[in-house]
């Protein structure tokens, strides 16, 4: 079996409401989805979302090759690109190709991707985190009731701008969640917005009322020190890693104790998601994955690996034109049985359906504020 070639899709993800984060959000709620289809001289196809980013550069690294060496074909991507670095949206193209390998694998074993990795229970925990920095309380409260009554008691809020708003989005949360009489873990999520000592005095002052699970992304992704130095000044656990674009880069964060749970975006595949659990696991850290809403093949990860901890679930629905083999309930994801990653594609709807700009658009949550790390004084507002 050979690897011929390649297509490209977009589609896109109707959220339903405005989703973002405190650098910015998307008011439409339509977001753009990039799907690649990996062809073989056999006519078995491997699907995968992510990025379209490098996709020529990078595809001369498997063309005419056997799709089964996932692995030796992954490397051999890193390799194609070395010169010019496979950092950035590289990375995604690179993570995109490698899901779609993956998935391809699978599908060619006759066995759903989590089996073939090694999962023996289809089950993955999840925890709700909604991109909700713009929604007001009432929507805040109707998109967790929606997660409750799939049985999720954990919630990752978007937050760290004004401490009195990120208080009362977490009670409301809290009230939202616990109405089984469960105690909800709560997160909040900074996204690279605050230097060290903002976010001492921000975590610090928001744990006087909230006892928060983790902290995730307070600084910028490379600050180790930082890190380092916030994890003991806090009660909170500190989460990052979901922006570091290979395996490297997760050395001196993790030699120099800046994580206390260790991340990895869904974005960067399968592959990378497996090289980070195993690099946390060697120093018995916990390992959640971050963003499967649009890149369902990685719960198959969460549900492989030993110290899996819990999965980012954003969204209860699913791209237009795409259908998963997967649940989301019970507080979690439940994997299907169908070979490969689960997931078909109705190429006919997606092509007949205009794309949205995405997630790059100015206002986005992908563009960051210039004052960002710099603000003196609390902010409600983006880019100020």
């Amino acid at each position: 079996m050979k690897i011929t070639g390649y297509r490209t899709l977009s589609t896109t993800h109707h959220w339903g409401r405005p989703v973002g984060d405190v650098n910015g959000y998307i008011a439409s709620g339509v977001t753009d989805v990039p799907l690649v289809i990996l062809e073989t001289d056999e006519g078995v196809e491997g699907v995968a979302t992510g990025s379209h980013h490098d996709l020529d550069r990078l595809f001369p690294a498997l063309e005419g090759k056997d799709p089964r060496a996932v692995t030796t074909l992954y490397d051999a991507m890193l390799a194609r690109v070395f010169k010019s670095s496979h950092g950035g949206a590289t990375f995604g193209g690179i993570g995109t190709l490698d899901t779609a390998l993956w998935d391809l694998k699978a599908k060619l074993a006759g066995e759903p991707l989590w089996r073939l990795l090694g999962g023996g229970d289809r089950f993955v925990h999840g925890y709700a985190s909604g991109l909700d920095a713009a929604l007001t309380d009432d929507e805040l409260v109707t998109l967790y009731v929606a997660f409750a009554e799939r049985g999720y008691t954990a919630a990752k809020l978007k937050g760290g701008r004004c401490l009195a708003d990120d208080l009362r989005r977490f009670a409301l949360v809290t009230e939202t969640l616990g109405a089984t009489g469960t105690t909800p873990a709560l997160m909040l999520d900074a996204n690279e917005s605050w230097n060290v000592k903002q976010a001492v005095r921000y975590v610090s002052a928001l744990e006087e009322h909230v006892d928060l699970t983790w902290v995730e992304e307070p600084l910028r992704r490379w600050d180790t020190a930082g890190h380092a130095r916030l994890s003991p000044a806090i009660k909170a656990a500190v989460a990052t890693g979901e922006n570091l674009t290979g395996l490297e880069w997760y050395r001196p964060l993790l030699d120099g104790g800046g994580a206390d749970i260790v991340q990895a975006g869904a974005i960067w595949g399968i592959t990378h998601m497996l090289r980070v659990a195993m690099a946390a696991h060697s120093r018995d850290l916990p390992f959640s994955p971050v963003g499967l809403t649009a890149n369902f093949a990685v719960a198959a990860v969460a549900a492989a690996v030993p110290n899996h901890l819990s999965s980012e679930v954003q969204d209860l629905g699913v791209p237009l034109g795409l259908t998963v083999d997967q649940q989301l309930i019970d507080g979690g994801i439940v994997l299907g049985e169908l070979p490969g990653a689960g997931v078909a594609v109705d190429e006919t709807a997606i092509r007949a359906a205009r794309t949205a700009e995405g997630w790059q658009e100015p206002a986005g949550p992908h563009m960051r504020p210039h004052r960002s790390g710099l603000r003196m004084v609390e902010s409600g507002g983006w880019g100020k």
